[in-house]
């Protein structure tokens, strides 16, 4: 059977000293499958949009900056991830330069610096812990991971650079 995914972005935007990252803390929308936890900034792609361009909507949309700097990190697939067992693939990507000043808050939630090496004490999802180290972890490499996803809990976790 085909992998058919929904394609989206998530991004990680550090503060011009590189110290901290802009993270929603997922907190306005009652219903919301992320409700009470911390996400980079994302979403899904658009028909017809290419990753880097959907990543930089998304983060227009999401905080009102424009990325300058912008580097793919890796992949990720989340097989049955969805609500509703859907599977979703995403492009991973570190902003280090932006221009614009972010809200305080956006339609999902509150917008918050947080430091880099404090961003795993905060309630994420349970897969989140195993791949966001490799997002800030300074390898040139792109990781490609995939993290199956059975309801609503992370089953496993298999990357490669």
């Amino acid at each position: 059977m085909p992998y058919t995914p929904i394609l989206a972005t998530l991004g990680y935007v550090l503060s011009p000293d590189q110290r901290r990252v802009l993270m929603v803390h997922r907190n306005a929308r009652p219903g919301d499958q992320h409700l009470g936890k911390y996400n980079g900034l994302g979403g899904k792609l658009e028909a017809g949009e290419d990753a880097l361009a959907g990543m930089r909507r998304e983060i227009h949309e999401e905080a009102a900056i424009d990325c300058t700097r912008i580097t793919l990190r890796g992949t990720i697939g989340w097989p049955g991830f969805g609500k509703g067992g859907e599977d979703w693939f995403a492009f991973v990507f570190l902003v280090t330069d932006f221009t614009g000043t972010p809200p305080g808050s956006n339609p999902e939630g509150t917008l918050e610096w947080v430091d880099v090496d404090r961003i795993l004490e905060l309630p994420l999802w349970e897969g989140d812990r195993h791949f966001v180290p490799l997002v800030f972890d300074g390898d040139p490499r792109p990781f490609h991971g995939v993290m199956p996803y059975r309801d609503g809990r992370m089953e496993s976790w298999a990357f490669s650079r």
